[in-house]
């Protein structure tokens, strides 16, 4: 059975936003704190991808260089 999502904690923080951006936020009706948010959390995740991608960096160029030399795996099980 699912359980229901925890109400995530939240705390105030302290930040600087172009006064056009507030205005127009403001005349649009959008939520400044959950559009930070929403942002803050696109830019974490594009950093992490980037991250795990330069760790990851000799084993992805090992993986492309075994399709590049010997095709795809079980290829020849595709249906297209």
């Amino acid at each position: 059975m699912l359980q229901p999502k925890a109400e995530l904690q939240r705390k105030s923080a302290k930040i600087s936003i172009s006064l056009q951006l507030l205005e127009d936020a403001k005349v649009l009706s959008i939520d400044i704190s959950r559009a930070a948010e929403t942002g803050i959390a696109k830019a974490i995740a594009k950093k992490k991808t980037l991250q795990w991608q330069a760790e990851n960096k000799k084993a992805i160029a090992s993986s492309n260089g075994y399709v590049s030399r010997n095709g795809l795996p079980l290829a020849k099980y595709r249906p297209f």
